[in-house]
Order: C-alpha cells, then sequence, then structure tokens
C-alpha cells in the first residue's frame, strides 16, 4: 500500500483486515531521526494493526527531521523551543484525524508510539486529548507539562494504557524524568506499566518484546 498524501510525510503497513474499521499505531520518532527509523519494528507487531510512520515537519542540517527545536545556549544551556512543540502536538492531532478518515482507521482503537522527543509528543497528543487515543507506548521520553493544553487535568484519562520504559544508563534523557511518569499518570488514572532496562538511550530485544506483548494484549 502507498501511503496518502496527507499533511504529514508517513510510511504505510497495511493491516491484515480485509473489511470493517482497522486499529492503527502511529509511530513518532526522535529528534534528527525519521519515519524510517521506527518503521524498522513494523515487520514484528500484530498484523491487524496498520502501521503508521511519520516524519516530523521541521528539517534539520545537514539531514534528519525534529518535531521542536532544541537549542544549545551557553548561558541558558540545553532548552526547548515549547511554541514549537505545541504547534506539533497539534499537527500529530490533525494529521491523526485525516489518517482515520483516509484508512478508514478504528477511531477507537489508536495507539501511539513514541521514541525520546517523539514520546515527549506523544504524552502531549494523549494527555491533551485522551478522548482521541486507546494506547501510548512512550519509550524513553518523558512528559513536559509546559505543551499540554491548559486545561487538560478537566479531561478524562480513564480510558488511556500507557506503557513507559526507559534505559537506566540512558545518557541523553535522564532516568529521573522518566521516573516522574507513573505517578503523574496514576494521578490522572491512567493504567501504567514502567518498566526499566539495562541500556542507554535506545530500545532493547528485550524491550521490544515487552511492549510487543503489552500491545497484544490491549488491541
Amino acid at each position: 500500500m502507498f501511503p496518502k498524501s496527507l499533511s504529514l510525510t508517513h510510511l504505510v503497513r497495511p493491516s491484515s483486515i480485509v473489511s470493517g474499521k482497522i486499529p492503527a499505531i502511529f509511530m513518532f520518532h526522535g529528534y534528527g531521526s525519521n519515519e524510517e527509523d521506527l518503521f524498522s519494528f513494523a515487520s514484528e507487531l500484530p498484523g491487524e494493526l496498520m502501521v503508521i510512520s511519520v516524519k516530523a515537519p521541521y528539517d534539520l542540517e545537514p539531514f534528519g527531521h525534529a518535531w521542536y527545536a532544541i537549542n544549545f545556549d551557553a548561558e541558558q544551556g540545553k532548552w526547548s523551543d515549547d511554541e514549537q512543540a505545541r504547534e506539533s502536538r497539534e499537527k500529530i492531532v490533525n494529521f491523526i484525524d485525516e489518517a482515520i478518515e483516509a484508512y478508514h482507521l478504528d477511531e477507537n482503537n489508536i495507539t501511539l508510539l513514541g521514541f525520546s522527543q517523539g514520546t515527549i509528543l506523544s504524552y502531549a497528543v494523549a494527555l491533551s486529548y485522551p478522548e482521541k487515543i486507546k494506547n501510548v507506548v512512550a519509550l524513553s521520553g518523558y512528559i513536559n507539562e509546559r505543551i499540554l493544553v491548559g486545561d487538560y487535568k478537566k479531561k478524562d484519562h480513564s480510558k488511556l494504557n500507557f506503557y513507559v520504559s526507559h534505559g537506566q544508563v540512558d545518557q541523553v534523557i535522564p532516568l529521573e524524568w522518566a521516573e516522574k511518569a507513573p505517578e503523574f499518570l496514576k494521578n490522572l488514572n491512567i493504567d501504567t506499566t514502567y518498566h526499566e532496562f539495562p541500556v542507554g538511550h535506545g530500545v532493547s530485544q528485550q524491550n521490544f518484546f515487552s511492549f510487543k506483548k503489552w500491545l497484544q494484549e490491549r488491541i
């Protein structure tokens, strides 16, 4: 199946389902990567899922893409462009709506899978618009409360399911940032599974099989 021309560039692996509405998983890569990165998981994911791997909208030099800028300033240190991140949050929400219509997806069975910056955006989308998302696989990221919608606490998050994992020796995003997620999510009445793995900023085979099993139980 060729990807359709929608507002964000993406790759598609078709679902094994031939009639009716289709469950889908949307993948969001990390800073400096592209839509082909997480798509390498596609062949190993449950066949009934349509896999849609999305390219971030901002180009980096000399190559790669980002959901928002990360700036390195001598005085301020490393800081993220939260305004750009909020814009990407809305671009993703709009794209999901487009894809649901274009690919005849089941709007009640939408999963997000993110890595690093893609996870930060997956948190932002699901916590801001919980009515649109069923499951989130949050790999090697953290919750940035500044890029959530202002009234997110008033929304009903009880139908969401989160799988959160992080490397114990992650040199890019500190483990303690990820460790805050389970309690944050629990306070929003969200069912959460949390795992740590003895790796750096990446996804080990053990981690992959762990979230794959979790997904299979929730499709």
